[in-house]
């Protein structure tokens, strides 16, 4: 039928109604708060490229953490932020490391709370890029070393979920094989799979200070341009043991969220980015948008789009709104 017997403006002119017939809810299950810890007490180091998020001490996260739960947020992902750096990223598998000390932490207090350990060496490393260096470039198989020994001390301090972030080929092989190889065969990997070159990324630097000293990481990072590229990194992974797959960055690679889903029948994640957080932040700053209402917008989108999992420093406050806090 065509109009006027066939009218879609029926199904929108009352509230209730276009709520029953909503194609894509979101909710406070969804999402996933990052978080930056550091070395200290009572540290709470305001990030000024992302307003309302801060590095935190372990004691002043584990206070951040209390409220993120009660938002009804379950799950953060831990960045870290060590007091002294090196070459390869040792440091980072550490059993006494900023990460490892924050899990530890968390879980006396918080035992409810779902953790999610970021693994990748940017953080850790002297000169900022995401594994060891060698003739002037990261090298892929040395990396690999590193980060599965990080990925096993993170889950010996608890973590419930390991995340590496790092784009190295065959990294979630190794990290899967020494996990099971120690007796972590119960922790999930939610991968990093299609990481993307991207200049959102600024805030982020700033707020890991994780910003590379030379060059940039375009050799391991994915281009921007490419999607069928990405479908062959999604690929591998899962071969590899990826229990979950990410798409990071997440607004401008709706159509990469979208065709991950559409192809593979595994859980999708999302990272809603430090750039798109502070893009947002700065325009309601000026009254150029109504903040609130396209946070909800864009979050809907991406997980339209297809992501189970939305990672966004929007978590809390997108929690309260869908909540009627």
């Amino acid at each position: 039928m065509t109009f006027p017997v066939t009218r879609l403006r029926r199904l929108r002119y009352n509230g209730v109604l276009r709520q029953m017939v909503t194609e894509t809810k979101l909710s406070a299950d969804d999402f996933v708060m990052p978080l930056f810890v550091v070395s200290g007490t009572k540290v709470r180091n305001h990030i000024n490229s992302m307003p309302g998020n801060y590095q935190l001490s372990v004691d002043m996260l584990v206070e951040e953490c209390k409220t993120i739960y009660a938002s009804g947020v379950k799950a953060v992902l831990l960045f870290g932020i060590p007091a002294h750096k090196d070459e390869d990223g040792s440091v980072a598998c550490e059993h006494n490391g900023i990460v490892q000390q924050a899990i530890r932490a968390l879980k006396k207090e918080i035992n409810e709370l779902y953790i999610i350990a970021d693994v990748c060496n940017c953080e850790y490393t002297t000169h900022g890029h995401c594994g060891t260096i060698i003739d002037g470039d990261v090298d892929n198989d040395t990396t690999l070393v590193t980060l599965a020994k990080q990925a096993v001390s993170l889950a010996e301090a608890g973590a419930d979920m390991i995340a590496p972030s790092d784009m190295m080929d065959g990294r979630v092989g190794e990290i899967r094989k020494q996990l099971d190889a120690n007796g972590y065969t119960k922790i999930p990997i939610m991968a990093y799979s299609a990481k993307y070159a991207s200049g959102f990324y600024g805030p982020f630097r700033e707020a890991a200070e994780s910003a590379p000293k030379f060059g940039n990481r375009a050799t391991y990072q994915m281009n921007p341009a490419n999607s069928n590229e990405a479908i062959r990194e999604v690929e591998q992974d899962i071969l590899e043991g990826a229990d979950i797959v990410m798409v990071k960055p997440a607004l401008s690679y709706l159509d990469v969220i979208y065709r991950v889903k559409n192809e593979f029948n595994l859980p999708v994640a999302a990272y809603n980015v430090s750039g798109e957080f502070s893009m947002l932040k700065a325009a309601a700053e000026k009254g150029w948008i109504d903040g609130p209402r396209v946070m909800i917008e864009i979050l809907t989108s991406i997980k339209r789009a297809g992501a189970d999992i939305i990672i966004t420093y929007h978590a809390v406050e997108a929690a309260n709104i869908l909540n009627g806090k």
